[in-house]
C-alpha cells in the first residue's frame, strides 16, 4: 500500500492519498472577514485548487464533513454549497455545529474523494 502526503508541514499534510483515495485536510477560509456564505465559497475554491493538483475534482468527493461555528449559517453554507456541489455528484455528508481553532472560522470542512 502507498500513501503519498501532499503539502506535508510538521503538523499536517493538506491531503493524503492512499488506495485511490484522497483525504482532505480540514480546509478552512482565507477571507477571515467575510459572511458564512462567502467564506464557504472560498473554502471550496481551496478544495477544488486542491483535488486538480491530486488529478480529482468534486464530482468524485464520497464524504464530506461540514464544521459551522454556528448553525445560525446553516443557510448561507448551504447556498454556497448547493451552487457548488454537481447535480448528479452530491456526495454522503454531514454537517455538525463545532468550536473552531480560530473564532474568525464560520466554516471548516473536511472530505474523502476518489482519485
Amino acid at each position: 500500500m502507498s500513501i503519498y502526503r501532499h503539502k506535508q508541514g510538521a503538523r499536517l499534510a493538506e491531503a493524503v492519498v492512499s488506495n485511490g483515495l484522497i483525504f482532505l485536510a480540514g480546509q478552512v477560509p482565507e477571507n477571515t472577514e467575510a459572511d458564512a456564505r462567502a467564506q464557504t465559497e472560498n473554502v471550496l475554491a481551496q478544495i477544488d485548487a486542491l483535488l486538480a493538483e491530486l488529478d480529482s475534482d468534486k464530482t468524485k468527493i464520497v464524504d464530506v464533513t461540514i464544521f459551522l461555528a454556528s448553525l445560525a449559517d446553516y443557510d448561507a453554507m448551504n447556498a454556497a454549497w448547493d451552487a457548488w456541489v454537481p447535480a448528479g455528484h452530491v456526495p454522503a455528508r454531514a454537517t455538525v455545529e463545532a468550536k473552531l481553532a480560530n473564532p474568525a472560522w464560520k466554516v471548516e470542512i473536511k472530505l474523502v474523494a476518489a482519485r
